[in-house]
């Protein structure tokens, strides 16, 4: 049975993941965009879908507890 404290876990650990590794990727990509590096766009462009299914990863690593 997953408990409360598992679920406020999973949304801290969620959050703080995927905000730092979405802001990296955007970060880096858009520091090579402004020196005219053009492949930054391929770290811009999907920073957030990766943020995003980290926490998706995250959630069902939970999950299997039930």
């Amino acid at each position: 049975m997953v408990s409360r404290e598992d679920i406020l876990i999973l949304g801290l650990s969620a959050g703080v993941v995927g905000s730092l590794v979405g802001g990296l990727m955007l970060g880096i990509g858009l520091g090579l965009v402004v020196n005219n590096v053009h492949a930054g766009w391929v770290l811009v462009l999907p920073a957030a879908p990766v943020a995003g299914l980290l926490g998706y990863v995250l959630a069902r690593k939970v999950a299997a507890k039930l």
